[in-house]
């Protein structure tokens, strides 16, 4: 297996900076490939401009357009090429970080807004009143998995389902399914070490032998059950859940997820 790290903390001595090297000593140890995008080490420029496009770069800016065709004819910066070539190299794809004000840290979402671009990760396939383009289950990185390798300051308690931080699931719900899934990724339920900013030194052991459980079981753990978007269970082209197939009392972002 040939999987992707993708590390997001400005601390190299940090619980995730320990989460990703404890990553690629295991799966480097079980015969594996691994690559790293140390993003804060790399000085990843995380701001989408037009300096991204070189002469592809419209006036006004255009950024969903301008990125496909500079992608379409090679002339994407090289930093973007070369996170893009990790992506179709890799068979498994990590994101460490820890969760900032309810989401990824700003330098993860801005190499997403970089990397991610159109024709490259969305914007692919067919679009006519029976399918709306490649994409949900579909698409260009299509056979891919990804894992969410995630470090929570405060206790699980209020990430559960009546917790004042709202469900751990929802939170993630926007990277899961509308980064990684959109583009056909498939996306593992994710890793989570709570309690990151009081974690005494038997809480890591702890942490770390479980992690390298998760990561010797990536091959045959079960991906979320998201729905597809062009296989019946969506109404073309309204994109909405046909009527009948929502679960029991489930609302909200789990309508999405099957079963």
């Amino acid at each position: 297996m040939k999987t992707l790290i993708v590390h997001a903390h400005p601390e190299p001595k940090s619980l995730n900076s320990s989460l990703k090297d404890l990553a690629v000593s295991t799966l480097e140890g079980a015969g594996h490939e691994v690559r790293v995008s140390d993003l804060y080490a790399m000085n990843w420029k995380a701001v989408v401009d037009a300096a991204d496009y070189g002469p592809h770069a419209s006036n006004p800016l255009e950024v969903a357009r301008d990125s496909g065709r500079a992608f379409d004819a090679g002339t994407l910066t090289p930093d973007v090429r070369a996170e893009q070539e990790k992506l179709l190299w890799a068979d498994m794809i990590i994101l460490q970080f820890p969760l900032w004000w309810y989401t990824m840290p700003a330098i993860l979402k801005g190499w997403v807004d970089r990397v991610f671009t159109y024709r490259f990760a969305y914007g692919v396939g067919e679009h006519s009143d029976t399918k709306y383009g490649e994409r949900y289950g579909e698409g260009a990185l299509a056979g891919k998995r990804a894992l969410l390798s995630v470090t929570v300051g405060g206790p699980e308690a209020p990430y559960a389902a009546r917790g004042i931080n709202g469900p751990i699931e929802d939170l993630l719900f926007p990277i899961h399914h509308g980064i990684l899934y959109y583009p056909g990724i498939e996306v593992l339920p994710p890793f989570l070490v709570y309690g990151a900013n009081r974690m005494t030194g038997e809480e890591y052991t702890d942490a770390a032998k479980a992690w390298e459980q998760r990561l010797l079981t990536l091959d045959s753990t079960a991906p979320i059950a998201f729905r597809r978007q062009n296989f019946g269970d969506y109404e073309i082209p309204s994109l909405q859940l046909k009527p009948g197939l929502e679960p029991a009392g489930r609302t909200g972002f789990g309508l999405h997820v099957r079963g």
